[in-house]
Protein backbone atom coordinates (compact mmCIF):
# COMPACT_ATOMS: atom_id res chain seq x y z
CA UNK A 1 0.00 0.00 0.00
CA UNK A 2 1.14 3.75 -0.77
CA UNK A 3 1.48 5.92 1.70
CA UNK A 4 0.63 9.65 2.35
CA UNK A 5 4.51 10.12 1.67
CA UNK A 6 5.15 8.68 -1.25
CA UNK A 7 2.09 9.50 -2.78
CA UNK A 8 2.81 13.12 -2.57
CA UNK A 9 6.26 12.19 -4.02
CA UNK A 10 4.67 10.77 -6.91
CA UNK A 11 1.82 13.42 -7.64
CA UNK A 12 4.74 16.17 -7.23
CA UNK A 13 6.32 15.63 -10.65
CA UNK A 14 2.98 15.56 -12.70
CA UNK A 15 1.91 18.75 -11.01
CA UNK A 16 5.54 20.46 -12.01
CA UNK A 17 5.13 19.03 -15.71
CA UNK A 18 1.51 20.40 -15.77
CA UNK A 19 2.40 24.08 -14.47
CA UNK A 20 4.77 24.21 -17.05
CA UNK A 21 3.16 23.19 -19.75
CA UNK A 22 0.23 25.43 -18.95
CA UNK A 23 2.52 28.16 -18.11
CA UNK A 24 2.80 30.78 -21.36
CA UNK A 25 5.51 29.89 -23.87
CA UNK A 26 7.91 32.11 -23.58
CA UNK A 27 8.82 34.17 -26.65
CA UNK A 28 11.56 32.72 -28.33
CA UNK A 29 10.23 29.26 -27.95
CA UNK A 30 7.94 27.05 -29.87
CA UNK A 31 5.43 25.17 -27.89
CA UNK A 32 6.59 22.26 -28.75
CA UNK A 33 10.09 23.22 -27.05
CA UNK A 34 8.41 24.29 -23.75
CA UNK A 35 6.46 21.19 -23.61
CA UNK A 36 9.35 18.95 -23.92
CA UNK A 37 10.91 20.90 -21.52
CA UNK A 38 8.11 20.82 -18.90
CA UNK A 39 7.88 16.80 -19.39
CA UNK A 40 12.13 16.83 -19.01
CA UNK A 41 12.26 18.03 -16.23
CA UNK A 42 9.43 16.31 -14.33
CA UNK A 43 11.08 13.05 -15.52
CA UNK A 44 14.60 14.03 -13.84
CA UNK A 45 12.69 15.68 -10.80
CA UNK A 46 10.98 12.09 -9.96
CA UNK A 47 14.18 10.64 -9.85
CA UNK A 48 15.80 13.13 -7.28
CA UNK A 49 12.77 13.45 -4.91
CA UNK A 50 12.36 9.05 -4.88
CA UNK A 51 9.17 9.46 -6.62
CA UNK A 52 9.81 6.95 -9.24
CA UNK A 53 12.68 4.59 -10.78
CA UNK A 54 14.64 6.30 -13.83
CA UNK A 55 13.64 3.45 -16.09
CA UNK A 56 9.53 4.31 -14.70
CA UNK A 57 10.05 7.84 -14.97
CA UNK A 58 11.36 7.76 -18.47
CA UNK A 59 8.63 5.39 -19.81
CA UNK A 60 6.04 8.17 -18.66
CA UNK A 61 8.04 10.64 -20.00
CA UNK A 62 8.30 9.27 -23.56
CA UNK A 63 4.78 7.89 -23.81
CA UNK A 64 3.95 11.68 -22.51
CA UNK A 65 5.52 13.18 -25.35
CA UNK A 66 4.74 10.93 -28.15
CA UNK A 67 0.49 10.72 -27.39
CA UNK A 68 0.19 14.53 -26.73
CA UNK A 69 1.81 14.82 -30.08
CA UNK A 70 4.99 17.02 -28.55
CA UNK A 71 6.98 14.73 -30.49
CA UNK A 72 7.04 12.30 -33.52
CA UNK A 73 7.59 8.66 -32.76
CA UNK A 74 10.24 8.55 -34.96
CA UNK A 75 12.54 11.47 -33.35
CA UNK A 76 11.37 10.07 -29.79
CA UNK A 77 12.47 6.47 -30.40
CA UNK A 78 15.42 7.12 -31.84
CA UNK A 79 17.81 6.55 -29.30
CA UNK A 80 17.37 3.26 -29.69
CA UNK A 81 19.31 3.20 -32.85
CA UNK A 82 21.93 5.59 -31.42
CA UNK A 83 25.73 4.00 -31.67
CA UNK A 84 26.84 5.53 -28.51
CA UNK A 85 23.85 3.72 -26.31
CA UNK A 86 24.27 0.59 -28.28
CA UNK A 87 28.17 0.74 -27.56
CA UNK A 88 26.90 0.81 -23.32
CA UNK A 89 25.37 -2.67 -24.18
CA UNK A 90 27.78 -4.45 -25.90
CA UNK A 91 30.00 -3.08 -22.86
CA UNK A 92 27.94 -4.57 -20.80
CA UNK A 93 27.70 -7.90 -22.27
CA UNK A 94 31.82 -7.95 -22.91
CA UNK A 95 32.33 -7.47 -19.44
CA UNK A 96 30.25 -10.30 -18.76
CA UNK A 97 32.47 -12.50 -20.90
CA UNK A 98 35.28 -11.11 -18.52
CA UNK A 99 34.17 -12.13 -15.45
CA UNK A 100 32.24 -15.75 -16.47
CA UNK A 101 35.54 -16.46 -18.43
CA UNK A 102 37.39 -16.38 -15.24
CA UNK A 103 40.04 -13.99 -16.88
CA UNK A 104 38.43 -10.98 -14.86
CA UNK A 105 39.24 -12.87 -11.41
CA UNK A 106 42.28 -13.20 -12.75
CA UNK A 107 43.23 -9.55 -13.48
CA UNK A 108 41.59 -8.82 -10.16
CA UNK A 109 44.07 -10.79 -8.57
CA UNK A 110 46.83 -9.05 -10.25
CA UNK A 111 45.71 -5.65 -9.54
CA UNK A 112 44.94 -6.75 -5.78
CA UNK A 113 48.48 -8.07 -5.38
CA UNK A 114 50.33 -5.22 -6.77
CA UNK A 115 47.86 -2.58 -5.23
CA UNK A 116 45.79 -4.35 -2.77
CA UNK A 117 47.03 -3.00 0.66
CA UNK A 118 44.09 -0.76 0.45
CA UNK A 119 41.25 0.37 -0.86
CA UNK A 120 42.47 3.91 -1.60
CA UNK A 121 45.03 2.53 -3.48
CA UNK A 122 43.13 -0.38 -5.84
CA UNK A 123 41.03 3.15 -6.83
CA UNK A 124 44.34 5.00 -7.37
CA UNK A 125 45.54 1.80 -9.51
CA UNK A 126 41.91 2.07 -11.56
CA UNK A 127 42.51 6.45 -12.13
CA UNK A 128 46.28 6.38 -13.04
CA UNK A 129 45.12 3.79 -15.24
CA UNK A 130 42.61 5.44 -16.90
CA UNK A 131 44.46 8.55 -17.56
CA UNK A 132 47.33 7.21 -19.07
CA UNK A 133 45.36 5.20 -21.56
CA UNK A 134 42.95 8.33 -22.12
CA UNK A 135 44.91 10.04 -24.73
CA UNK A 136 44.38 6.95 -27.24
CA UNK A 137 41.06 6.63 -26.67
CA UNK A 138 38.81 9.32 -28.76
CA UNK A 139 35.54 7.79 -27.36
CA UNK A 140 35.11 7.87 -23.27
CA UNK A 141 32.53 5.14 -23.69
CA UNK A 142 35.05 2.87 -25.53
CA UNK A 143 37.71 3.72 -22.55
CA UNK A 144 34.97 3.07 -20.07
CA UNK A 145 34.17 -0.50 -21.83
CA UNK A 146 37.95 -1.10 -20.98
CA UNK A 147 38.02 -0.03 -17.67
CA UNK A 148 34.37 -1.51 -16.25
CA UNK A 149 34.90 -5.23 -16.52
CA UNK A 150 38.19 -4.56 -14.88
CA UNK A 151 36.71 -2.56 -11.95
CA UNK A 152 33.58 -5.11 -11.78
CA UNK A 153 36.58 -8.08 -11.81
CA UNK A 154 38.33 -6.24 -8.49
CA UNK A 155 35.15 -5.35 -6.41
CA UNK A 156 34.01 -8.94 -7.02
CA UNK A 157 37.22 -10.64 -6.31
CA UNK A 158 37.15 -8.50 -3.05
CA UNK A 159 33.82 -10.07 -1.96
CA UNK A 160 31.65 -6.96 -3.03
CA UNK A 161 28.26 -7.04 -4.42
CA UNK A 162 25.53 -4.94 -4.56
CA UNK A 163 23.09 -6.71 -3.29
CA UNK A 164 25.14 -6.71 -0.13
CA UNK A 165 24.33 -3.47 1.83
CA UNK A 166 27.45 -3.06 3.40
CA UNK A 167 29.82 -5.11 1.58
CA UNK A 168 28.56 -3.33 -1.67
CA UNK A 169 30.12 -0.22 -0.58
CA UNK A 170 33.31 -1.00 -2.08
CA UNK A 171 32.53 -1.77 -5.02
CA UNK A 172 30.30 1.50 -5.43
CA UNK A 173 33.67 3.38 -4.07
CA UNK A 174 35.55 1.48 -7.39
CA UNK A 175 32.54 2.41 -9.66
CA UNK A 176 32.31 5.97 -8.50
CA UNK A 177 35.68 6.76 -9.12
CA UNK A 178 36.22 4.77 -12.32
CA UNK A 179 32.94 7.18 -13.60
CA UNK A 180 34.77 10.51 -12.45
CA UNK A 181 38.01 9.51 -13.41
CA UNK A 182 36.31 9.19 -17.17
CA UNK A 183 35.39 12.63 -16.72
CA UNK A 184 38.66 14.70 -15.74
CA UNK A 185 40.75 12.60 -17.67
CA UNK A 186 38.60 13.56 -20.40
CA UNK A 187 40.13 17.11 -19.74
CA UNK A 188 43.50 16.18 -19.30
CA UNK A 189 43.79 15.36 -23.02
CA UNK A 190 42.36 16.84 -26.60
CA UNK A 191 41.98 13.25 -27.88
CA UNK A 192 40.34 11.60 -24.79
CA UNK A 193 36.55 12.38 -25.98
CA UNK A 194 35.42 13.48 -28.80
CA UNK A 195 33.63 16.53 -27.68
CA UNK A 196 36.87 17.89 -26.94
CA UNK A 197 37.63 18.42 -31.21
CA UNK A 198 34.23 19.46 -31.69
CA UNK A 199 35.01 22.36 -28.90
CA UNK A 200 38.49 23.30 -30.74
CA UNK A 201 36.54 23.61 -33.99
CA UNK A 202 33.99 27.00 -32.05
CA UNK A 203 36.68 28.56 -30.40
CA UNK A 204 38.82 28.43 -33.67
CA UNK A 205 36.13 30.94 -35.05
CA UNK A 206 37.04 33.22 -32.47
CA UNK A 207 40.42 33.14 -33.61
CA UNK A 208 42.05 30.88 -30.84
CA UNK A 209 44.17 27.77 -32.53
CA UNK A 210 44.70 24.95 -29.70
CA UNK A 211 46.57 21.89 -30.28
CA UNK A 212 47.64 18.90 -28.87
CA UNK A 213 50.55 20.56 -26.96
CA UNK A 214 49.13 23.39 -25.84
CA UNK A 215 45.88 21.55 -24.33
CA UNK A 216 47.84 19.36 -22.50
CA UNK A 217 50.06 22.40 -21.09
CA UNK A 218 46.69 24.15 -20.27
CA UNK A 219 45.16 21.33 -18.49
CA UNK A 220 48.35 19.46 -17.13
CA UNK A 221 48.55 21.71 -13.48
CA UNK A 222 44.38 21.49 -12.75
CA UNK A 223 43.48 18.04 -14.57
CA UNK A 224 46.36 16.01 -12.69
CA UNK A 225 45.33 17.53 -9.30
CA UNK A 226 42.15 16.79 -9.47
CA UNK A 227 43.38 13.22 -10.65
CA UNK A 228 45.79 12.95 -7.83
CA UNK A 229 43.09 13.75 -5.18
CA UNK A 230 39.91 12.34 -6.64
CA UNK A 231 40.25 8.74 -4.71
CA UNK A 232 40.70 10.47 -1.50
CA UNK A 233 37.56 12.68 -2.10
CA UNK A 234 35.63 10.53 -3.10
CA UNK A 235 36.46 8.07 0.18
CA UNK A 236 35.54 11.53 2.31
CA UNK A 237 32.09 11.32 0.45
CA UNK A 238 31.48 7.74 0.78
CA UNK A 239 33.18 5.76 2.57
CA UNK A 240 34.74 2.36 1.14
CA UNK A 241 34.17 0.34 4.36
CA UNK A 242 37.28 -1.36 3.73
CA UNK A 243 40.25 0.49 4.78
CA UNK A 244 44.03 -1.06 4.95
CA UNK A 245 44.52 -4.77 3.88
CA UNK A 246 48.06 -5.52 4.37
CA UNK A 247 47.61 -9.20 4.16
CA UNK A 248 45.74 -8.80 0.83
CA UNK A 249 48.73 -8.67 -2.11
CA UNK A 250 50.23 -12.05 -0.55
CA UNK A 251 47.06 -13.64 -0.49
CA UNK A 252 46.21 -12.78 -3.84
CA UNK A 253 49.63 -13.85 -4.87
CA UNK A 254 49.10 -16.92 -3.85
CA UNK A 255 45.43 -17.31 -5.50
CA UNK A 256 47.03 -16.14 -8.91
CA UNK A 257 49.59 -19.10 -8.77
CA UNK A 258 46.47 -21.73 -8.21
CA UNK A 259 44.99 -21.05 -11.05
CA UNK A 260 47.27 -22.16 -13.23
CA UNK A 261 47.96 -21.09 -16.97
CA UNK A 262 45.13 -19.50 -18.77
CA UNK A 263 41.79 -21.81 -20.11
CA UNK A 264 40.59 -21.63 -23.27
CA UNK A 265 37.72 -19.22 -22.59
CA UNK A 266 40.27 -16.86 -20.83
CA UNK A 267 42.46 -16.97 -23.80
CA UNK A 268 39.34 -16.26 -26.30
CA UNK A 269 38.51 -13.50 -24.00
CA UNK A 270 41.74 -11.59 -24.10
CA UNK A 271 41.82 -12.23 -27.45
CA UNK A 272 38.71 -10.20 -28.15
CA UNK A 273 39.11 -7.55 -25.90
CA UNK A 274 42.87 -6.71 -27.16
CA UNK A 275 41.13 -7.16 -30.40
CA UNK A 276 38.32 -4.49 -29.16
CA UNK A 277 40.48 -2.37 -27.59
CA UNK A 278 43.16 -1.64 -30.30
CA UNK A 279 40.50 -1.37 -33.21
CA UNK A 280 38.89 1.64 -30.29
CA UNK A 281 42.43 3.06 -29.95
CA UNK A 282 43.04 3.33 -33.68
CA UNK A 283 39.40 3.87 -34.91
CA UNK A 284 39.73 7.10 -36.38
CA UNK A 285 43.03 6.30 -38.20
CA UNK A 286 41.47 3.44 -40.06
CA UNK A 287 37.80 4.99 -40.57
CA UNK A 288 36.28 2.35 -38.20
CA UNK A 289 32.91 2.84 -36.03
CA UNK A 290 34.07 2.31 -32.63
CA UNK A 291 30.55 1.14 -31.32
CA UNK A 292 30.81 -2.18 -35.11
CA UNK A 293 34.24 -3.13 -33.35
CA UNK A 294 32.05 -3.53 -30.45
CA UNK A 295 29.91 -5.71 -32.22
CA UNK A 296 32.38 -8.09 -33.64
CA UNK A 297 34.69 -8.67 -30.52
CA UNK A 298 30.51 -9.89 -29.25
CA UNK A 299 30.32 -11.93 -31.90
CA UNK A 300 33.49 -13.59 -31.70
CA UNK A 301 32.33 -14.70 -28.26
CA UNK A 302 29.37 -15.98 -29.00
CA UNK A 303 31.02 -17.84 -31.88
CA UNK A 304 33.01 -19.29 -29.66
CA UNK A 305 30.34 -20.46 -26.75
CA UNK A 306 32.50 -18.01 -24.34
CA UNK A 307 29.12 -16.48 -24.03
CA UNK A 308 25.62 -17.91 -24.54
CA UNK A 309 22.08 -16.82 -25.51
CA UNK A 310 20.78 -17.99 -22.12
CA UNK A 311 24.21 -14.92 -20.71
CA UNK A 312 22.62 -12.33 -22.20
CA UNK A 313 18.84 -13.54 -21.26
CA UNK A 314 20.17 -13.31 -17.79
CA UNK A 315 21.17 -10.08 -18.09
CA UNK A 316 17.60 -8.22 -16.96
CA UNK A 317 19.61 -5.06 -15.77
CA UNK A 318 20.91 -4.32 -19.41
CA UNK A 319 17.60 -4.48 -21.11
CA UNK A 320 16.28 -1.59 -18.25
CA UNK A 321 19.42 0.73 -19.04
CA UNK A 322 19.12 0.32 -22.91
CA UNK A 323 15.89 1.81 -22.67
CA UNK A 324 16.34 4.52 -20.35
CA UNK A 325 19.72 5.78 -21.69
CA UNK A 326 18.40 5.62 -25.38
CA UNK A 327 14.90 7.14 -24.04
CA UNK A 328 17.07 10.34 -22.33
CA UNK A 329 19.44 10.46 -25.09
CA UNK A 330 16.81 11.18 -27.92
CA UNK A 331 14.47 13.62 -25.38
CA UNK A 332 18.02 15.62 -24.77
CA UNK A 333 18.80 15.55 -28.61
CA UNK A 334 15.30 16.91 -29.08
CA UNK A 335 15.36 19.71 -26.59
CA UNK A 336 18.44 20.64 -28.09
CA UNK A 337 17.21 20.23 -32.11
CA UNK A 338 13.91 22.58 -30.96
CA UNK A 339 16.14 25.31 -30.07
CA UNK A 340 15.45 24.90 -26.35
CA UNK A 341 18.97 24.58 -25.28
CA UNK A 342 20.63 27.98 -27.11
CA UNK A 343 17.38 30.02 -26.29
CA UNK A 344 18.38 29.25 -22.64
CA UNK A 345 21.85 29.84 -22.92
CA UNK A 346 21.28 32.97 -24.64
CA UNK A 347 18.49 33.61 -21.80
CA UNK A 348 20.76 33.26 -18.96
CA UNK A 349 24.04 35.00 -20.47
CA UNK A 350 21.65 38.06 -21.54
CA UNK A 351 21.89 38.99 -17.64
CA UNK A 352 25.10 39.54 -17.23
CA UNK A 353 25.66 42.65 -18.37
CA UNK A 354 27.52 45.10 -16.51
CA UNK A 355 29.37 42.60 -14.35
CA UNK A 356 32.97 42.90 -13.95
CA UNK A 357 34.97 40.60 -15.92
CA UNK A 358 36.14 37.83 -13.11
CA UNK A 359 32.07 37.60 -12.22
CA UNK A 360 31.15 37.17 -15.50
CA UNK A 361 34.02 35.02 -16.19
CA UNK A 362 32.80 32.44 -12.44
CA UNK A 363 29.30 33.12 -13.70
CA UNK A 364 29.41 31.81 -16.91
CA UNK A 365 31.64 28.80 -16.09
CA UNK A 366 28.94 27.84 -13.46
CA UNK A 367 25.88 27.98 -15.78
CA UNK A 368 27.08 26.18 -18.16
CA UNK A 369 28.42 23.26 -16.28
CA UNK A 370 24.75 23.31 -14.34
CA UNK A 371 23.12 23.19 -17.32
CA UNK A 372 24.52 19.68 -17.93
CA UNK A 373 21.57 18.25 -15.91
CA UNK A 374 19.57 18.85 -19.02
CA UNK A 375 22.11 16.82 -21.33
CA UNK A 376 22.51 13.53 -22.09
CA UNK A 377 25.02 14.37 -24.34
CA UNK A 378 28.85 16.06 -24.32
CA UNK A 379 28.90 17.04 -28.04
CA UNK A 380 25.58 18.37 -27.89
CA UNK A 381 26.20 20.84 -25.43
CA UNK A 382 29.36 22.00 -27.05
CA UNK A 383 27.45 21.96 -30.39
CA UNK A 384 24.45 24.30 -29.03
CA UNK A 385 26.30 26.13 -26.16
CA UNK A 386 30.17 26.71 -25.93
CA UNK A 387 30.06 29.50 -28.71
CA UNK A 388 27.17 31.18 -26.87
CA UNK A 389 28.81 31.73 -23.79
CA UNK A 390 32.11 31.89 -24.72
CA UNK A 391 31.10 35.05 -26.65
CA UNK A 392 29.36 36.38 -23.58
CA UNK A 393 32.21 36.16 -21.76
CA UNK A 394 34.94 37.72 -24.46
CA UNK A 395 32.19 40.74 -24.63
CA UNK A 396 32.10 41.33 -21.00
CA UNK A 397 35.95 41.27 -20.95
CA UNK A 398 37.21 37.74 -20.40
CA UNK A 399 40.47 36.93 -21.55
CA UNK A 400 39.53 34.94 -24.53
CA UNK A 401 42.34 32.14 -23.98
CA UNK A 402 40.97 31.59 -20.25
CA UNK A 403 37.68 31.79 -21.19
CA UNK A 404 37.99 28.88 -23.77
CA UNK A 405 40.00 26.92 -22.21
CA UNK A 406 37.70 27.37 -19.00
CA UNK A 407 34.65 26.01 -21.21
CA UNK A 408 36.70 22.93 -22.86
CA UNK A 409 37.40 21.42 -19.40
CA UNK A 410 34.07 22.07 -18.18
CA UNK A 411 32.61 20.65 -21.49
CA UNK A 412 34.58 17.10 -20.22
CA UNK A 413 34.56 17.40 -16.06
CA UNK A 414 30.72 18.11 -16.30
CA UNK A 415 29.63 14.59 -17.60
CA UNK A 416 29.55 13.27 -13.70
CA UNK A 417 26.59 15.45 -12.72
CA UNK A 418 24.43 13.13 -13.35
CA UNK A 419 23.70 9.47 -14.16
CA UNK A 420 22.84 10.17 -17.45
CA UNK A 421 25.41 13.11 -17.92
CA UNK A 422 27.75 10.75 -20.26
CA UNK A 423 26.74 7.77 -22.57
CA UNK A 424 30.52 6.05 -20.46
CA UNK A 425 28.60 6.88 -16.91
CA UNK A 426 25.91 4.50 -17.79
CA UNK A 427 28.17 1.33 -18.09
CA UNK A 428 29.03 1.68 -14.29
CA UNK A 429 25.48 2.64 -13.46
CA UNK A 430 24.06 -0.69 -14.66
CA UNK A 431 26.58 -2.70 -12.17
CA UNK A 432 24.11 -1.57 -9.64
CA UNK A 433 26.56 -0.65 -6.96
CA UNK A 434 24.99 2.63 -6.31
CA UNK A 435 21.87 3.87 -6.01
CA UNK A 436 20.18 6.53 -7.72
CA UNK A 437 20.37 9.09 -4.96
CA UNK A 438 23.55 8.12 -4.39
CA UNK A 439 24.72 8.80 -7.76
CA UNK A 440 22.87 11.87 -8.13
CA UNK A 441 24.57 13.52 -4.75
CA UNK A 442 28.41 12.22 -5.24
CA UNK A 443 27.86 13.56 -9.23
CA UNK A 444 26.74 17.12 -7.34
CA UNK A 445 29.22 17.07 -5.06
CA UNK A 446 32.12 15.80 -7.43
CA UNK A 447 31.17 18.04 -9.86
CA UNK A 448 31.29 21.00 -7.64
CA UNK A 449 34.77 19.45 -6.64
CA UNK A 450 36.23 19.68 -10.04
CA UNK A 451 34.78 23.06 -10.31
CA UNK A 452 36.55 24.69 -7.48
CA UNK A 453 39.87 23.16 -8.73
CA UNK A 454 39.24 24.31 -12.05
CA UNK A 455 38.01 27.55 -11.50
CA UNK A 456 41.10 28.03 -8.64
CA UNK A 457 43.94 26.08 -9.95
CA UNK A 458 43.21 25.68 -13.54
CA UNK A 459 42.16 30.22 -13.44
CA UNK A 460 45.79 30.58 -12.33
CA UNK A 461 47.54 28.88 -14.43
CA UNK A 462 45.95 29.65 -17.53
CA UNK A 463 45.98 33.42 -17.11
CA UNK A 464 50.01 32.31 -16.58
CA UNK A 465 50.53 30.51 -19.21
CA UNK A 466 48.62 33.08 -21.62
CA UNK A 467 50.44 36.07 -20.24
Amino acid sequence: MIGPALLVRRAAPFALALGIWFTPVPAGLTAPAWQLFAVFVASIAAVLIGAFPLLTSTMLAVAAVVLTGTISPAKAFGGFANASVLLVVIAFLVAQAVVKSGLGERISLFMVSRFGRSSLGLAYSIVLTDALIAPAFPSNTARGGVLFPIVLSVAQGSGSRPDDPEGRRLGAYLMFCAMASLAVSSALWMTATSANPIGIQVVREFGLDIGFGKWLIAASVPALTAILLLPWVVARLFPPGVGETPEAPAAARKALDALGPLTRDERITAVAFVAMVSGWVFADALGLNVTSIAFAGLGLLLMTNVLTVDDIAAQGDTLATFLWLAVLFALSGQLNELGFMGYAGQRLASHLGGMSWPTTYVTLVVIYVAIHYMFVSQSSQVLALLGVFLDVGVRGGVPAPLMAFALLFASSYFSVITPQGGSQNVIFVGAGYLTQRELYRLGLLMTLFFLAVFLVVGTAWVLFITG
